[in-house]
């Protein structure tokens, strides 16, 4: 079954990245490519990325004009933002679920993990049908 992983992430947290010190930065990074190396070796990662942050964001809507409407950065109402995405494809929701707590768990400033939200989405396959799941 496959799974999108979307890795959320507190405005405040982003701009604490600033202050992290290059080996912080080195410990999150390592360790987030030691999970990443992990799940290739069992042939469960699929791919994901990292994402450019509030100030590169756009929000887009269709207008009945037919122009777009486009902002910066994260809706103001927004608590928090999409950082990035993993996508896997698992024996089982409870393995994406037991990864997405992996990723949460990552090191941040001062090697402490921010347990940030990492929100656990099926992808449609031929084995899963979403009409279905709702009746």
């Amino acid at each position: 079954m496959k799974y999108m992983l979307l890795i959320n992430s507190k405005p405040e947290t982003w701009k604490d990245l600033t202050t992290w010190s290059p080996r912080e930065v080195t410990t999150m990074t390592d360790y987030m490519s030691a999970l990443i190396k992990e799940l290739e070796d069992t042939g469960e990662y699929i791919g994901g990325e990292g994402l450019g942050g509030p100030a590169f964001m756009k929000v887009v809507r269709g207008q009945s004009s037919g122009d777009p409407l486009v902002t910066d950065g994260p809706m103001a109402e927004a608590k928090e933002f999409l950082a990035g995405y993993m996508a896997v494809d698992v024996a089982s929701e409870e393995r994406a679920i037991e990864i997405a707590a992996r990723i949460s768990s990552a090191p941040g400033k001062d090697g402490v993990s921010q347990y940030g939200p990492i929100e656990v989405h099926p992808i449609k396959s031929d084995n899963f049908d979403f009409l279905e799941a709702y009746k």
